[in-house]
């Protein structure tokens, strides 16, 4: 079998969300399978996708935090400014935890480490509706 659709989230806060439910809900496909593969990808350059902490919100807080440090807004030699302070910062860090995630389907489920959850990065202040390109294959 070979799927594939677009998955839309509602606007979040800039920070990590955990979107393992909401990907689940959106795939009923994933039942049929034995073993496959899901890929995502995330269709923005400003917020990200990775695999991290399931369990403990601390864990999203203080990546948050992390990141806020590393790649703070409004540096001087940024030229890329007309979309607001937060974008290139935003940009940047897409790019560090990247757009996608390739994740195994295993008896009908996605086949996560317990403390496994799959997390939208939101990097910009406002960043509106969020699209996912799901593409589902297996048998």
């Amino acid at each position: 079998m070979w799927t594939q659709l677009q998955i839309s989230l509602k606007p979040r806060e800039r920070g990590f969300h955990l979107i393992t439910r909401e990907i689940d809900d959106a795939l009923p496909q994933l039942a049929e399978l034995d073993v496959g593969l899901l890929h995502l990808q995330l269709l923005h350059t400003s917020a990200s996708l990775t695999l991290n902490e399931n369990a403990d919100p601390d864990v999203r807080h203080d990546m948050q935090a992390f990141l806020r440090d590393r790649v703070p807004g409004n540096l001087p030699y940024f030229r890329h400014t007309q979309e607001g302070a937060d974008d290139m910062p935003a940009h940047i860090a897409a790019s560090l935890f990247g757009t996608q995630l390739t994740l195994p389907v295993r008896g009908g489920r996605l086949a996560l480490g317990t403390w496994q959850g799959i997390w939208l990065g939101e990097h910009r202040d406002h960043g509106g509706t969020r699209n996912i390109l799901a593409t589902l294959n297996g048998e």
